[in-house]
């Protein structure tokens, strides 16, 4: 359990103002002494994760957050990692004192309309105070859950776990799928795997296991080779396979070596649709025709790694888009969690897989861009339209194809 990744945990933020409870929450609910507890206000400072296993619900992960009223440098720099911890939040939990329900805490509950997350306002210190029954009346008219809490002593736990339970996101409960809605209960798949410099020694990386126990769990077959023995590998097979998978880096050939009857696309591609929006992903390459030399054009990263060879994010993909473009494109490389504000700079963002994190991250940075006005795709897309086989790499994704189709009409 404690090894689930955190982009298939549900992700729990709790949030409010110094010095309710909110850490007095994590603790009560996990059952642990997670984040530190204190009376001196502001004793969170970077947000506090915990993994758990909150049946039935499955894997989550809580993120206990500095207050959201925190003062000074220092505390400007806490509600800069608070905000950061909005952007991963599928559940978010708003903590006030049973009678202080007041401008920070509606801020938060308008910030999360805004996102569209699910929101639970729980009343601590209920045994000093009551909470406001016209509050009460009002959250319950708007179909905001509530919960009465004495955290300190774990009263009302309960009643939150249930709202935790009742408001989990449909797309966690019915897991999005990656690739058993293409391939049918004994149907095969070829998955092409390169092991390169970059390749991590004695495993594989996180979507093409995904991939395989995905497989598996549809009673698929699934056949690993890679790149250079893929030729071999299909005329070995009496029945050809309903599907090719490759990773990106690997198109080019892939798509050679592969029969043009047989389906192909990336495993970059089914994280595209997995972790996001893929016909929007879809729009987003085809804003590589508008690129011209010098334009800005940021590359992000979920994931933090040391690069090193032909890295892809830094030199395979800039190479190929200033092939395409036929000239030299100003780029940027983000990591991890950064995301910077002023994207309306940029000309175009080409993302990772995403892997690394979960959907609502994915898709709150996709809402950033859309608000900028800038374009987003990922890296296999990008890859698949720079080498000229984009259509090819959507075939297995009629919807997505048709907006391709229709898009590349109208532009005509």
């Amino acid at each position: 359990m404690q090894k689930t990744p955190k982009s298939l945990r549900c992700h729990i933020g709790i949030f409010g103002r110094r010095n309710v409870g909110k850490s007095s929450l994590l603790n009560a609910i996990t059952r642990q002494n997670v984040s530190i507890v204190s009376d001196l206000a502001g004793t969170t400072t970077d947000p506090v994760e915990k993994p758990m296993e909150l049946l039935p619900l499955g894997p989550v992960l809580f993120i206990d957050t500095a207050g959201i009223d925190d003062i000074g440098a220092l505390g400007e720099m806490r509600i800069r990692k608070t905000r950061q911890a909005m952007d991963r939040t599928d559940i978010a939990v708003i903590v006030a004192d049973a009678n202080q329900f007041g401008e920070f805490e509606e801020l938060l509950l308008q910030e999360f309309r805004d996102r569209h997350i699910a929101t639970i306002v729980v009343f601590n210190k209920t045994d000093l105070h009551e909470p406001d029954v016209m509050l009460l009346n009002r959250f319950k008219e708007e179909k905001i859950k509530t919960a009465a809490t004495v955290a300190c002593h774990g009263s009302g736990i309960l009643e939150f776990r249930r709202a935790l339970l009742e408001s989990a996101p449909e797309d966690f409960v019915n897991n999005l799928p990656l690739i058993n809605d293409l391939v049918a209960p004994g149907e095969s798949v070829i998955l092409v795997i390169p092991i390169d410099k970059e390749a991590p020694k004695g495993r594989l990386i996180m979507p093409q296991v995904q991939t395989i126990r995905e497989l598996l769990d549809n009673d698929s077959f699934c056949l690993v080779t890679k790149e250079r023995e893929l030729r071999a590998a299909l005329s070995n097979l009496k029945t050809p396979p309903r599907l090719v998978v490759t990773d990106s880096q690997a198109f080019l050939k892939v798509s050679a070596d592969t029969p043009p009857e047989i389906l192909l696309t990336s495993f970059s591609i089914l994280f595209a649709r997995r972790q996001g929006d893929l016909t929007e992903m879809v729009k987003g390459a085809m804003a590589i025709d508008d690129l011209h030399p010098g334009d800005r054009v940021m590359i992000a990263e979920s994931c933090s790694h040391h690069p090193i060879g032909e890295d892809i994010g830094r030199v395979k993909i800039p190479r190929w888009l200033t092939q395409y473009v036929g000239g030299r494109l100003d780029i940027t490389v983000t990591q991890g969690r950064d995301f910077p504000d002023g994207l309306s700079e940029y000309k175009l963002v080409v993302h990772c897989g995403s892997c690394m994190f979960n959907r609502r991250i994915m898709l709150t940075r996709m809402l950033r861009c859309r608000e900028a006005g800038v374009p987003i795709t990922n890296y296999g897309l990008t890859i698949a339209y720079t080498l000229g086989i984009f259509e090819r790499a959507l075939q297995p994704f009629p919807a997505a194809l048709q907006v391709y189709k229709e898009t590349e009409n109208m532009a005509v």
